[in-house]
C-alpha cells in the first residue's frame, strides 16, 4: 500500500514537473539572451602591486602599530593573491591619503575605454548599433553619469537606453545581465553593452581598523565589458547563451546587511568594512539561491535521487553543470563555496588562479575566471557553466550559461596561461617580512618597522 502511494506521488510529481517546463518553454519562445563577446582589462606593468610595492604602501601608513603589521603580514600571505595584480596609479605614487576626483575618473575611464575599444574592434559591432548600455561601478557616482561619459566618447545614438548602477557590490555584473535580459523580453533584436568595474583610487583605507584593512589586501583594479543580444540572426556570432538566472537578496537580515559596508572608522578614515559575519551571510544567501536555481539546471532524475537520498548525501550538480565559475572574492570564499557544493580542485582552479593573477576585481572578477577556462580550452559546445556571485547587501546572484561554440580565442590570459597553475602559490611576503613575527624583535618601534619595510 505504502509502495503504491509512493509510486503515485512520484508519477503525479513527474507529470506536474513536465507540464511546468512545457508551459515555461512555450511562454519563453522568442525570449533569449546571447553573449557575443567579452573583454577583460589588463593593467600596465607599472601598476603591478608586487611584494615590494605593498611593503612601500604599508610603510607609509603612520597609524599602524606592531600588532597591525603582524595582522597585515598574515592577511597578505593568506590572501591567495600573487605578484602581478594591479593597483590604482595614485596609490602606487603615494597619494592614498589625499585622493582626488580626477584619480577615480582616470582609473575607471582607463578600464572602460580599453575594454570597449577592444570589444568593438573584435566583435565588428559599431557603437552606433548599441541599443542598451548598463554600467555598474559600486563606489563611484559622478555627474554626468558614467554611462553618459561612454555615450559621449563613442557618439552613441540619442535613443540608447542607459542605466547606471551603483552600490551593488561584487555581484553587480549579473544584476546588469539580469536587467538586460528583462529588457530583451519587450525589445526585439537588440544589442546591449554591460560594463562592470570598481573604483579603487578614492577608496583606499588609511586607518588601522582591521576589518577595514582587509579590503586593501584583496581588492585590485580590473573590469570587463561584454556585448549581449536577443537577435537570433546573430546567434552564429554568439559564444554563450543564458539559460537561467536567479537573484537572492537577504538584506532584511541585519547581520547580512552590515557584513560588507562602506563606512568611516572612529578616526574619520573612510573605507570598506568586511566583518566575520560575511562567510555566514554568504552561505545562507547561496543556499537560498540554489533552492530556486538547482531545479532549473539539474535533470529530473537527479532531483528524484536526492529526494529519496540517505541522510547526509548531497545533490550532484555535475549532472547538469560542467564548469563552475565562482567569484574570486578571496581564498576563504572559494574554499567555502567549493566545500558546500562538493567541488574538487579542478573545479576550483579557475577561481583560485584568477584571484592569484588579478586579485578580487569586484564585479569584474567572474569574467577573469571565465577567461581562464577559455584560455585553458575547457569550454566546448554544449557545456554548461554555473556562475556564482556574492556581494554586499547581502546578495547572491547566480546564472547558468550554455556554450554555443568551442571557445579558444586569445584573451586577457594569453601572456600568462602557460605558467598557470603555478607549481606553488606561496606569497613571498612571508619570506621577506616574516621577521615581523619574531618575538625577539618586540622592542622595535612601529616607526622603525616602517623604515625597515621601506628600505627592504
Amino acid at each position: 500500500m505504502a509502495m503504491g502511494m509512493l509510486t503515485l506521488l512520484i508519477l503525479l510529481f513527474t507529470i506536474s514537473y513536465v507540464s511546468f517546463w512545457l508551459a515555461k518553454l512555450l511562454l519563453r519562445r522568442g525570449e533569449t539572451c546571447y553573449m557575443i563577446d567579452y573583454e577583460c582589462y589588463k593593467g600596465k606593468k607599472e601598476m603591478q602591486l608586487n611584494t615590494q610595492e605593498c611593503a612601500k604602501i604599508v610603510s607609509r601608513n603612520k597609524n599602524l602599530g606592531v600588532e597591525d603589521y603582524k595582522f597585515l603580514l598574515k592577511t597578505i600571505v593568506n590572501s591567495g593573491l600573487g605578484e602581478e595584480t594591479y593597483g590604482p596609479r595614485n596609490i602606487i605614487l603615494g597619494e592614498e591619503e589625499d585622493p582626488k576626483h580626477i584619480d577615480s575618473l582616470t582609473e575607471i575611464e582607463t578600464v572602460f575605454y580599453d575594454t570597449l575599444d577592444n570589444l568593438f574592434a573584435r566583435s565588428k559591432i559599431k557603437p552606433s548599433e548599441i541599443d542598451i548600455l548598463v554600467v555598474n561601478v559600486s563606489l563611484l557616482s559622478v555627474v554626468p553619469s558614467l554611462t553618459s561619459r561612454i555615450i559621449n566618447r563613442y557618439n552613441m545614438r540619442e535613443d540608447v537606453k542607459a542605466f547606471n548602477l551603483t552600490g551593488m557590490g561584487c555581484s553587480a555584473s549579473l544584476v546588469a545581465v539580469d536587467l538586460v535580459q528583462h529588457m530583451f523580453k519587450t525589445l526585439k533584436k537588440k544589442l546591449a553593452i554591460v560594463v562592470s568595474s570598481e573604483s579603487m583610487a578614492g577608496n583606499w583605507y588609511c586607518g588601522r581598523e582591521r576589518s577595514m584593512m582587509l579590503s586593501n589586501c584583496i581588492f585590485r583594479v580590473g573590469g570587463c565589458s561584454m556585448v549581449l543580444t536577443n537577435d537570433r540572426g546573430r546567434r552564429d556570432q554568439a559564444i554563450l547563451k543564458l539559460n537561467c538566472l536567479v537573484r537572492t537578496h537577504i538584506g532584511s537580515n541585519d547581520d547580512a546587511y552590515s557584513c560588507c559596508m562602506q563606512v568611516e572608522d572612529d578616526e574619520g578614515f573612510g573605507g570598506f568594512r568586511l566583518t566575520k559575519l560575511l562567510t555566514k551571510a554568504a552561505a545562507r544567501c547561496l543556499s537560498k539561491n540554489l533552492r530556486v536555481l538547482v531545479p532549473k539546471m539539474v535533470p529530473f532524475w537527479e532531483i528524484i535521487r536526492y529526494a529519496t537520498r540517505k541522510k547526509g548525501s548531497k545533490i550532484n550538480l555535475k549532472t547538469g553543470i560542467e564548469h563552475f565559475c565562482i567569484h574570486p572574492g578571496g581564498r576563504a570564499v572559494i574554499d567555502e563555496v567549493g566545500a558546500s557544493l562538493g567541488l574538487n580542485e579542478y573545479d576550483l582552479e579557475p577561481a583560485r588562479m584568477a584571484l592569484h593573477r588579478f586579485g578580487n576585481t569586484s564585479a569584474g572578477g567572474l569574467w577573469y575566471v571565465l577567461g581562464y577556462m577559455e584560455a585553458k580550452k575547457r569550454l566546448k559546445r554544449g557545456d554548461r557553466i554555473l556562475m556564482i556571485s556574492l556581494g554586499a547587501g547581502f546578495k547572491c546572484n547566480n546564472c547558468v550559461w550554455e556554450v554555443t561554440r568551442d571557445m579558444n580565442r586569445a584573451n586577457v590570459w594569453k601572456d600568462a596561461i602557460e605558467m598557470y597553475p603555478p607549481k606553488k602559490t606561496v606569497n613571498p611576503f612571508m619570506e621577506k617580512y616574516g621577521w615581523i613575527n619574531d618575538e625577539a624583535l618586540s622592542f622595535i618601534r612601529p616607526e622603525d618597522i616602517a623604515q625597515i619595510l621601506d628600505f627592504v
